[in-house]
């Protein structure tokens, strides 16, 4: 089945309010810019897709990315394991007016939820929560004499991924640091669509090279000279 998309638009065209949304990525690191504004153009000219719950490391820096989101008004909620970052005020604004909601999770625990969400585990234990308020209402149980804490796995309606390579069965591979969270997310959403710096032909890509299999992937479109969010976020100070 070939999954290739003709732009970042028509990729992201059916999701709805509500939603909940995994952006890969960590920190800048394979942060896809620009299917996240396009879903931003898309809010601003037809007042959808809003009232989505986000789901990535941070809650987004400058007027970059995700932050362009919660500048926008379409993030109900971030879940997420930095609120904070060099330039955090798109969400410390909103968070401290009321209209965007917090969960925060270590970032271990994050991306255990998320691959637990991809692997079909409803729940799993760990001590990072004990005796703090993030445990508050959560199950407990005692293995080997000490404590863990129950968390839930977390899965979503889309995922946004940036890709290095794509084939266009959707087999994909990352740069570097880009690889954090998204091979997890790919998995763990019901729709994972993906824009790569490059489309190859099927088998374009070596076996061995695949981290994320087409069978996670839904929607690949190819973005050949994408936008880094640092790069852009210097071009706001200047």
């Amino acid at each position: 089945m070939d999954k290739i998309y003709p732009g970042v638009a028509d990729a992201i065209s059916d999701i709805e309010d509500g939603m909940a949304v995994m952006i890969g990525g960590f920190g800048g690191s394979g942060a896809p810019i620009e299917l996240i504004h396009a879903l931003v153009d898309r809010y601003k000219a037809t007042g959808a897709p809003g009232g989505l719950t986000v789901i990535n490391n941070n809650a987004g820096n400058g007027g970059i990315g995700i932050a362009a989101m919660i500048n926008a008004g379409m993030v109900a909620k971030m879940v997420c394991s930095f609120p904070r970052s060099s330039d955090p005020r798109a969400f410390t604004d909103r968070y401290l007016a009321g209209e965007i909601g917090l969960e925060l999770v270590p970032q271990g625990t994050l991306a255990e939820r998320i691959r637990a969400g991809g692997a079909g585990i409803p729940a799993f234990y760990t001590p990072a929560t004990y005796g703090t308020q993030l445990a508050e209402g959560k199950p407990v149980a005692e293995f080997d004499g000490k404590s863990y804490v129950q968390e839930r796995w977390l899965k979503a309606d889309v995922a946004l991924i940036k890709a290095e390579l794509a084939d266009r069965k959707g087999n994909l591979t990352y740069r570097k640091a880009a690889r954090n969270f998204s091979p997890l997310m790919a998995a763990a959403a019901e729709v994972t669509i993906v824009q790569a710096r490059e489309v190859v032909a099927t088998g374009g890509i070596d076996p061995e090279h695949v981290i994320t299999p087409g069978i996670f992937v839904n929607r690949v479109v190819e973005v050949s000279d994408p936008q880094q969010e640092e790069a852009l976020l210097r071009g706001e100070a200047s």
